[in-house]
């Protein structure tokens, strides 16, 4: 098996069309095409996991970080950037990142921090934008079903918990066909007028070629009209961060220390206690805090992330409690996540836990 099949299986998963526009994801060094021969799954990526796969025989790091963030000028070893870079390529070691595409997609990092919390009802704190499409096509009504079914197969027609999405108007298409033209319907110069469906399903930016793909096969005509529109409507299964509920209302203080032994974090900062017991909870792994807004406004009773700068707990201000719980702890499940999806789809194929714990923070 290549590395590049096991890239492609977690860009199903999380496709880099839903990585933020300043991310690094992808394979960062190697080759798509050489055999993997072992996985080991990491936060981040240091000298350190390198060394670790070198004693494991692992040629494939996969890391929730990318190494490669701001750029490389030189490869001189003066950094620990540097130095993990030149030792993973001098041993054939491939690097691969994936990072806000995980973040950003349903069933990603934050998902896993509610899992680990144990909320219910979990959805999208903040569904993204612009990376939804419509397509526009146009079909005889005998091959209506046939097309319609081949675009939901391709991820077509889902809205929300909904499937199987379309709409349809009957209409009349012309054309006219040219000499060397193979039409379904009518003959070669003279003008048809003919009885069509005009189909309209939305689906994601990501899922376009395969959208267009299986609209190219089951269409019965020649030449394919169609057209895509981007949309401004929020996708509901990806964006950032997550709310759900308790089982119930909860005292504050005792969530709060569930959060510290679940994650377990030497400390939990946290804003004043606004209420006493607590049910909505919102969350994001990593740094969360420009989420803060989008959580007060869905209602969210407590906020869980990481990385709040002093002046940046202000803005709770007596309207929610934020709790800090650290970037690497509220990511840590991330190791779980990526391996679970590997193992479903590659039984046989080793996944390894790097044993490293790259957390650059300590606890006195």
């Amino acid at each position: 098996m290549t590395i590049g099949a096991i890239m492609a299986h977690l860009e199903a998963y999380a496709p880099r069309a839903y990585q933020e526009s300043y991310d690094n994801t992808g394979l960062l060094t190697g080759s798509a095409t050489w055999e993997a021969r072992q996985a080991l799954v990491t936060l981040d990526c240091t000298e350190a996991v390198v060394d670790e796969a070198i004693r494991e025989g692992a040629n494939l790091i996969i890391a929730h970080h990318p190494i490669i963030f701001k750029g490389v000028k030189s490869l001189t070893g003066r950094n620990y950037v540097e130095r993990t870079l030149i030792k993973a390529i001098k041993h054939d070691i491939a690097i691969y990142a994936i990072h806000t595409n995980l973040d950003n997609v349903a069933k990603g990092v934050s998902h896993r921090m509610a899992a680990a919390l144990g909320l219910k009802n979990v959805r999208i704190l903040r569904p993204s934008s612009q990376s939804l499409q419509k397509l526009t096509t146009f079909v005889p009504p005998a091959d209506t079903e046939r097309v319609l079914a081949a675009l939901h197969q391709a991820g077509a027609g889902r809205i929300g918990n909904y499937s199987a999405c379309s709409f349809r108007v009957e209409g009349t298409g012309t054309f006219l066909p040219g000499e060397s033209a193979m039409p379904t319907v009518g003959q070669r110069g003279q003008l048809e007028s003919v009885t069509e469906h005009r189909v309209e399903v939305l689906f994601p930016a990501a899922a376009q070629h395969a959208v267009m793909a299986a609209l190219r096969r089951a269409h019965p005509y020649e030449e394919v009209a169609f057209y895509i529109h981007n949309l401004e409507n929020e996708n509901q299964d990806a964006g950032s961060g997550v709310i759900g509920e308790l089982d119930r209302e909860t005292s504050t203080l005792e969530v709060l220390g569930n959060l510290k032994a679940a994650f377990k974090t030497g400390c939990v900062r946290h804003t004043a206690i606004l209420k006493p017991r607590v049910k909505t909870i919102a969350m994001c792994g990593g740094a969360g805090s420009f989420l803060l807004p989008r959580a007060i406004q869905a209602g969210a009773d407590l906020f869980v992330s990481a990385d709040f700068k002093y002046h940046e707990f202000f803005d709770a201000d007596g309207l929610i409690t934020i709790a800090d719980i650290g970037h690497y702890e509220s990511e840590q499940y991330t190791k779980d996540l990526l391996a679970e999806v590997l193992r479903e789809k590659f039984p046989t194929f080793a996944v390894n836990f790097s044993k490293t714990i790259t957390n650059p923070i300590s606890y006195l």
